[in-house]
């Protein structure tokens, strides 16, 4: 049974710590999150958020020879013009680009279709939204994962119009320039 003690707070068998060294004591021992050594940016879809309105996004494997993920670890691809697609119940990667590595015995097809890896939920998710919706499938990054696996985030998105491409510049344009205002106190 707990019994309030004299700054208040519960203890049992008389024991109890004042406020302020509760607060040091809590404070000393939360862990650190450890840094993420293995994480690394292979390749980055700028134009993208630019192009399109993203919705949704989501982070899927991807199914690689052993000749890409060599080229990969160079950082040697492109994924700026490709598009993520569902066909005959599967999740295809089209047209992304992986250098070919010189080394290796068996190379790869620079520009070929890759199978993606999602869970069946996630992929009648996906078939909903670019059949019924009128949603692209856009790849947003490619990197190497916590555990040094490649993963490709993927995102459902609506295309933008130019008046909308214009707005979403002027905004960020307006969002720059009260920032230089705020910095230099004018």
């Amino acid at each position: 049974m707990a019994v309030l003690g004299r700054y208040g707070f519960g203890h049992s068998a008389g024991r109890c710590l004042a406020p302020q060294r509760l607060c040091t004591y809590l404070t000393g021992t939360m862990a650190k999150k450890p840094e993420n050594k293995n994480y690394k940016v292979i390749a980055e879809n700028r134009r993208a958020r630019y192009d399109y309105a993203i919705e949704d996004d989501l982070e899927v494997g991807i199914v690689l020879m052993g000749s890409e993920v060599k080229s990969l670890r160079t950082g040697q691809s492109n994924i700026a013009e490709s598009y993520a697609s569902v066909e005959d119940g599967e999740l295809w990667l089209t047209n992304s680009y992986i250098a070919p590595y010189d080394r290796a015995m068996f190379s790869h097809e620079e520009r070929r279709k890759r199978k993606l890896l999602c869970s069946r939920k996630e992929l009648s998710r996906l078939w909903n939204a670019t059949q019924r919706q009128g949603m692209t499938l856009v790849p947003l990054v490619m990197y190497f994962n916590d555990r040094g696996l490649v993963k490709l985030k993927i995102a459902t998105a609506k295309g933008k119009k130019n008046h909308d491409k214009r707005a979403t510049e002027a905004k960020r344009d307006w969002g720059r320039q009260k920032q230089r205002l705020l910095r230099h106190g004018e």
